[in-house]
C-alpha cells in the first residue's frame, strides 16, 4: 500500500528553519548586549579610578607647590640672613681696619716726607704728599710692597715745586689693601699644631 504524505513538510522546515534563526538572532542580540553592558561598566570603572587618581594627583600637586613657596620663602629669609651677617661682619672687621691702615701707612712712612690727604675707593688707596727728594718716595713704594696690609704700590705722578724757597717733589701714590698673610699663616700654623696634638 503506497502512503502518500499530504502535510506541507517544506513550509514546516522552513519555519523551523526561521524559529531556529530567531532564536539564534535573540541569543546573538542578548550575547551582544551582555558583552556591551560588561565593557561600558569595564569602562567606566576604569575612568572613574583613573578620575580619581588624577585628583588625588592635583591635590598631591597643590600640596607639594605649597610647600616649594614655603622652600622658597625659607631660602629667602636664610638669603637675607646671610646678606645681614655679612655686612655685620665686614663692619666688625672694618672696624678696626681703618686704624690698622692709618698705622701702616704712617709707620712705613720715611723720614723727610708726609701726606696732604688720603682717599680709599674700595680697597684703592690714593695718597698725596710732599717729600724732600725722589729717592724717599722710592722708599716709600718699597716698604709698601714689603707690608702685610698694602700691596701693589703705583707711582701715579711726581713733580718738582718750589715752596717758601725749599725745593720739594709732590707726589701722588695709589695702593691696594690686601689681608695679612701673616695672620692667616699663623691660624693655619696653630691649626695644624692643634690637630698634630690630638691622639
Amino acid at each position: 500500500m503506497i502512503r502518500v504524505n499530504l502535510l506541507p513538510h517544506r513550509q514546516i522546515r522552513r519555519e523551523a528553519r526561521q524559529r531556529q534563526f530567531g532564536l539564534m538572532a535573540a541569543f546573538t542580540a542578548i550575547v551582544a548586549s551582555t558583552i556591551v553592558f560588561m565593557a561600558y561598566t569595564v569602562i567606566n570603572a576604569k575612568i572613574d579610578s583613573q578620575t580619581e587618581r588624577n585628583a588625588r594627583l592635583d591635590a598631591a600637586i597643590v600640596k607639594l607647590d605649597k610647600e616649594i613657596k614655603d622652600i622658597q620663602d625659607l631660602k629667602d629669609q636664610i638669603s637675607a640672613m646671610l646678606e645681614r651677617k655679612q655686612v655685620v661682619e665686614n663692619l666688625q672687621t672694618n672696624r678696626s681696619q681703618a686704624v690698622i691702615v692709618f698705622d701702616e701707612l704712617s709707620r712705613q712712612l720715611p723720614e723727610g716726607m708726609y701726606f696732604k690727604s688720603i682717599k680709599q675707593v674700595g680697597d684703592l688707596i690714593t695718597l698725596e704728599g710732599v717729600a724732600d727728594t725722589n729717592a724717599r718716595v722710592a722708599t716709600l713704594v718699597r716698604n709698601y710692597n714689603a707690608s702685610a696690609w698694602l700691596e701693589a704700590p703705583g707711582l701715579v705722578e711726581i713733580k718738582a715745586v718750589t715752596a717758601n724757597g725749599q725745593k720739594q717733589n709732590v707726589f701722588t701714590l695709589t695702593v691696594k689693601l690686601k689681608a695679612p698673610q701673616v695672620e692667616e699663616e699663623a691660624d693655619a700654623t696653630k691649626g695644624k699644631a692643634v690637630e698634630g696634638g690630638k691622639p
